[in-house]
């Protein structure tokens, strides 16, 4: 595993325990993603020099390789015209372009090597943004349904719970009211049937005292 996947690694864990302990899980989903982002384009920066070290590297390798059969060609014609010393330098030189081509050409390997991984980095850092930018999108989502289910529990709170106590203490009051209503209908009631009571009381007396005062008429008649 290379070092660059060990501190993904570290940073991924260390933002799962981050988030089992936010109070804020999408702000930190932001940092993470802005950091990767940087990353992003710090591999793809690097990839792209890389490319270009690669291509440099390649132009020597074809300079020697050409370089080395030309001089072979040289070497052979030298002999076939029985210049042996031109043949020699010109087998010398051959030497120092094969030289180099085995040098540039374990630096080409070795730097393709590295470009085929830093691709390969790069590939899943971008896999790992969509992933964690994906992840951020429903957790936001929820935030946001999460928010609004407080408002309008807030709201149902504020309003919603004061109106049965409001109803409750109109019930009261008009239960006062009707009391009070009956209370004098009564009070009417009774004043009506002592007015009646008193009447018939009135009456009986006069007609006792009238059945009286016939008695004693009737009285003195006879005398």
């Amino acid at each position: 595993m290379s070092v660059f996947r060990r501190m993904r690694d570290i940073t991924v864990a260390n933002l799962n325990e981050k988030l089992e302990q936010s109070q804020d899980p999408v702000k930190l989903i932001d940092q993470f993603l802005y950091t990767t982002r940087e990353e992003i384009v710090e591999a793809e920066r690097l990839f792209q020099q890389y490319a270009n070290h690669t291509k440099q590297l390649q132009h020597q390798v074809d300079q020697a390789t050409s370089m080395r059969n030309k001089r072979e060609e040289q070497a052979l014609l030298a002999l076939k015209a029985g210049e042996d010393n031109l043949a020699k330098l010109a087998l010398q030189e051959k030497i120092i372009y094969e030289e180099k081509l085995e040098q540039y050409s374990g630096l080409l390997e070795q730097s393709r090597q590295s470009l085929l991984e830093l691709e390969q980095q790069l590939g899943e850092l971008k896999m790992e943004y969509q992933s964690v930018y994906s992840k951020r999108q429903y957790y936001a989502a929820r935030m946001e349904t999460l928010r609004l289910q407080q408002r309008m529990n807030q709201r149902a709170a504020a309003y919603g719970g004061d109106i049965p106590k409001m109803f409750g203490r109109l019930d009261d009051r008009l239960t006062d009211w009707e009391l009070e209503a009956k209370s004098l209908r009564d009070l009417r009631r009774m004043g009506q049937e002592y007015a009646v009571q008193a009447g018939e009381t009135v009456a009986g007396v006069l007609e006792r005292e009238l059945a009286k005062l016939k008695d004693k008429l009737n009285k003195e008649g006879k005398e």
